[in-house]
């Protein structure tokens, strides 16, 4: 995170990490379309001819953090500039060049049978490359999302939540390609992140702004106008709220 109280900014990176064709690209795609003009910026994007990501994407976020009729003077530019990662094995270098500061980390699992071992060897992968970085997964904010729930021979629900059961990370589901669970995933991530800072930078005390308000905020001026906490609800397991509740 990089807080600037002269420009008045806050920056926080996150990372979407997974293996190759797991839907982390489409995820910033849906999360591009979903989100009002007026917060988003040009979705940056380089892949091959086989929709593969060559090095990485981005896309930033940006939205105030002063309520209407606040001077502009007293208002924070909150900038979140959320990248993926390449999947491939050959662009390891590269993978960890794009997780180097992350302030959260979203992993997109393919929800196909097929794909287990796959999932399996990228999560390892994201695991070493942190701690090649001096950090822990254990202290990294992390979600994790199942994508690809509209595809066949994919892993049952009951299946999914069982697994869930069994860590921490607060897990969801999702079909990016049809924007399910792409916001759910985005703002469980953002939630997670925002009270770890909380924790460890005293940001409730410094910008008047606690998770929840954040939240709020981030959620109207991306565009949702929905009960934000509905978005949270759609976590099937692991540890999100302050409660240590999925749900």
């Amino acid at each position: 995170m990089q807080l600037n109280f002269a420009a008045r900014e806050v920056t926080i990176k996150l990372v979407y990490y997974g293996p190759a064709l797991s839907g982390k690209t489409t995820n910033l795609k849906s999360l591009h379309q979903i989100v009002k003009d007026e917060s988003r910026g040009r979705l940056m994007t380089l892949e091959t001819k086989d929709d593969r990501t060559l090095f990485f994407d981005m896309l930033p976020l940006t939205f105030k953090s002063g309520e209407e009729g606040m001077p502009a003077a007293n208002a924070m530019s909150m900038r979140l500039k959320v990248f993926t990662v390449p999947g491939q094995v050959l662009h390891a270098s590269t993978r960890r060049l794009v997780l180097q500061g992350a302030d959260g980390v979203a992993f997109i699992a393919d929800s196909q049978h097929a794909q287990t071992e796959n999932n399996a060897a990228s999560f390892l992968d994201l695991r070493d490359n942190l701690k090649e970085m001096g950090r822990s997964i254990k202290d990294v904010p992390l979600i994790i999302q199942f994508n690809k729930r509209d595809m066949p021979n994919v892993r049952k629900d009951a299946e999914i939540e069982q697994l869930a059961q069994k860590g921490k990370e607060p897990v969801f589901t999702a079909s990016a390609v049809k924007g399910e669970g792409v916001l759910e995933s985005f703002f469980g991530l953002l939630y997670l992140t925002w009270t770890k800072l909380d924790e460890e930078h005293q940001l409730a005390s410094k910008l008047g702004l606690r998770p929840e308000q954040f939240l709020t905020l981030a959620a109207r001026k991306l565009g949702h106008q929905g009960d934000v906490g509905s978005l949270l609800a759609a976590c099937v397991g692991g540890r999100l709220l302050r409660t240590g509740k999925g749900r």
